[in-house]
């Protein structure tokens, strides 16, 4: 009986697994991961199926956009042009956050 158990216990130790830890995802998979979802979406929105959602994807993926650049607004150029300085810059965290701030409010 006790060589049952301890059996019964080892068989039970054995099998059960340890999940195996997968590491984080890389900055180029996690910007594929993201292009992937806004691909996905467009395609959906725009209601292709079959080969022209295979090919609209591929294009997409690819980095090739099927719909006309839109213009930006006003505040999306000032952010792009604020963002640019910071960029330049080369600041970080609270330099960052605190040049962003008054660059979008002059």
């Amino acid at each position: 009986m006790r060589t049952l158990a301890l059996a019964s216990a080892l068989i039970l130790v054995c099998t059960v697994s340890v999940p195996a830890q997968t590491p984080a995802p890389s900055e180029a998979q996690a910007a594929q991961r993201d292009r992937m979802k806004s691909c996905n979406v467009d395609a959906g929105t725009q209601k292709l199926t079959g080969s022209a959602r295979k090919s609209f994807m591929a294009g997409c993926l690819a980095g090739k956009s099927a719909a006309p650049a839109k213009e930006l607004t006003p505040q999306q150029a000032k952010m792009k042009s604020c963002n640019a300085d910071a960029s330049a810059k080369s600041l970080k965290g609270a330099e960052r956050k605190a040049f962003m701030s008054t660059c979008l409010k002059g």
